[in-house]
């Protein structure tokens, strides 16, 4: 699976931080969901999709490949 956090985290002008505060996760977390070493919870992505006003599915890009 691959993400567009980091693309949309720049696009919205949040430092991992700031997103990492308003998304109840670690700096640390959000850096390892960019890096794709961290897969988040149902939860926390639908928390993410929210602060970006964007569908889920389109920040967590399943591809035929993860099936």
């Amino acid at each position: 699976m691959r993400n567009r956090v980091k693309e949309l985290r720049a696009r919205d002008g949040y430092n991992q931080t700031q997103l990492a505060k308003k998304a109840g996760v670690s700096r640390q977390t959000i850096s390892l969901i960019e890096r794709n070493d961290f897969m988040p919870s149902i939860l926390t992505a639908v928390k993410i999709a929210r602060i970006f006003n964007e569908p889920v599915e389109h920040i967590f890009i399943v591809e035929e490949t993860d099936l």
